[in-house]
């Protein structure tokens, strides 16, 4: 039986969750509801659950326009685009790989385009830009590796390449990558820049002028903090126009539609989830009364509060600080605990994470701090992974770094040195 922990109770380590001025008592430590501790999908506002639940109305009518450019409207203030009038933003029913293939299938033609990747949604880029374009170059670190500068521009300069798209935050690792260094290089050896912002948009600045971007991808249902199932493409104007140029090789997922659509009937080509779109809209609407430093800066605190706690635990990260994002912690687990059964023993306390994937499976855990999560959601996250270790590591072989007690000082002392060699190349 789930017992709710109301939000304005504090959480006390082995003492449970007692409200201010209360003394402690011993209850049980799970929720009536999950947790997610991932990055996306999220823990959704209680607005948005009224959101969705409007009025039912026809796409094509007037209410559906109205809506629509609302949620256009509010994302170019969250772009904090300057020229606005330089910008549209065209939504799709569908989750953020509809984005990317909606731009990788409509923006290249018969051109070239190079993908960056380190990381397995840049390989996700290059297995969907090779479906569509004959020309698909690519240019690949190992999962959780800086991009190199130097080595971009000479591949640029020794090839005619049209479309440059990377990844700005790659789930895989946490790691965020640079735009407007990237941005800067495409530009100069005359290729278009596009990215795929579905992890960052929403936590992580991304300047569309300033880093010369042409089309941005993202999606509703991470940073922003709605519901899955709606994903958008942010681009100048001057490039939407130029789709028209290249012939059609998908349906329903064709960017010059979309965009001829909105600028003719502010409408969508295809029917629409609309009540996703109330959703997504009041997302906006709350991210934009917070304000979007204040809403970024919130993600951070969340993120700062997650890894002080999880050092404090003797636990060690995978990236340098530099180069983590706000949205996500990859985390390594402690040696001779299987990362199944700490994904296990969280769920059962109605906390979910994630596994690694690829070369980071069965080595790291993540945990995501965007959504609907509150600082006693973490506190109690903190705790629950303090007892959960504890109970595997008394029954995992000897020698592993141990769990700091309730007692270990405030400051962070040097991380004792796992078995699990650092996860970098």
């Amino acid at each position: 039986m789930f017992m709710r922990v109301p939000r304005t109770w504090r959480y006390h380590g082995r003492r449970g969750f007692v409200s201010k001025g209360v003394k402690p008592k011993k209850i049980e430590l799970v929720l009536d509801k999950y947790l997610l501790f991932t990055p996306g999908p999220v823990n959704v506002a209680a607005s948005l659950r009224d959101a969705v639940c409007k009025q039912d109305i026809c796409h094509r009518e007037p209410d559906f326009d109205v809506l629509l450019t609302s949620i256009e409207q509010k994302l170019l203030t969250l772009f904090d685009i300057k020229k606005r009038k330089r910008y549209r933003a065209v939504v799709i029913t569908g989750s953020g790989t509809a984005a990317n293939e909606s731009m990788l299938s409509s923006v290249v033609g018969n051109g070239a385009i190079l993908i960056l990747s380190n990381g397995e949604f840049g390989e996700r880029l290059h297995k969907t830009s090779l479906i569509h374009n004959a020309r698909t170059h690519l240019l690949q670190q190992p999962w959780g590796t800086p991009f190199d500068p130097d080595q971009i521009a000479a591949y640029l300069a020794v090839n005619d390449i049209d479309v440059v798209a990377m990844v700005h935050h790659e789930t895989c690792s946490g790691m965020l990558n640079p735009l407007a260094a990237i941005g800067a290089l495409a530009k100069s050896h005359g290729a278009i820049f596009v990215v795929d912002g579905v992890s960052s948009v929403g936590a992580e600045v991304v300047d569309m002028e300033g880093s010369n971007i042409a089309f941005c991808s993202s999606s509703s249902s991470k940073a922003i903090g709605s519901y899955p199932g709606l994903s958008f493409v942010i681009g100048r104007k001057s490039q939407f126009k130029k789709l028209k140029r290249h012939a059609a090789k998908t349906t329903y997922l064709n960017l010059a539609t979309f965009y001829r659509f909105l600028k003719t009937h502010c409408q969508t080509p295809n029917t629409p989830a609309v009540p996703l779109f109330f959703a997504f809209e009041q997302a906006l609407i709350n991210l934009l009364s917070e304000g979007v430093t204040s809403h970024f800066g919130r993600i951070q605190a969340r993120a700062d509060q997650l890894r002080l706690g999880m050092r404090k635990l003797n636990l060690e990260f995978v990236l340098d600080k530099a180069d983590m994002c706000a949205v996500l912690t990859t985390v390594k687990v402690p040696p001779a605990i299987k990362v199944g059964d700490l994904r296990d023993k969280l769920r059962e306390k109605s906390i979910i994470i994630y596994e690694g994937k690829g070369c980071f499976a069965g080595k790291v855990f993540q945990v995501g701090n965007i959504g609907a999560l509150s600082e006693q959601d973490v506190e109690f996250f903190l705790g629950t992974l303090r007892n959960v270790l504890l109970e595997l590591q008394a029954t995992a072989a000897d020698g592993i770094a141990p769990i700091r007690s309730k007692t270990a000082p405030a400051t962070l002392p040097a991380v004792a040195k796992l078995t699990l060699a650092k996860v970098r190349s």
